[in-house]
């Protein structure tokens, strides 16, 4: 969370201090979500011998859950999930997965 808080700030400047156009906004912040999680999972499975596929998972559904209520609350109790949440989650899944086996292998 603190990878993505630090990311998404300098993004979030160098939106209002540059001319990019407001069109990178959903791809960087989907690059940096799945960056997060696989740096998460990485780090929660580098110790264990298994299940880094599994653990990843659950990384990466409780990080997804926890940038899903916290959006919904500032946008004002929208518990919308549309298909920018089931892609969201689904990427969460696969990239918890991944930096998961990555932990455990190279743990």
């Amino acid at each position: 969370m603190i990878f993505t808080l630090i990311c998404l700030t300098v993004f979030s400047l160098l939106l209002v201090n540059t001319n990019m156009t407001e069109n990178l906004i959903q791809p960087v912040v989907i690059g940096i979500t799945i960056i997060s999680i696989l740096i998460g999972s990485f780090f929660s499975n580098r110790k264990r011998n298994k299940n880094g596929a599994f653990i990843g998972c659950i990384v990466g559904i409780i990080y997804i859950a926890i940038i899903y209520i916290i959006s919904s609350i500032l946008n004002s109790m929208n518990f919308a999930l549309n298909s920018s949440s089931i892609i969201m989650i689904s990427l969460g899944l696969l990239g918890g997965a991944i930096g998961g086996i990555i932990g455990v292998n190279l743990g």
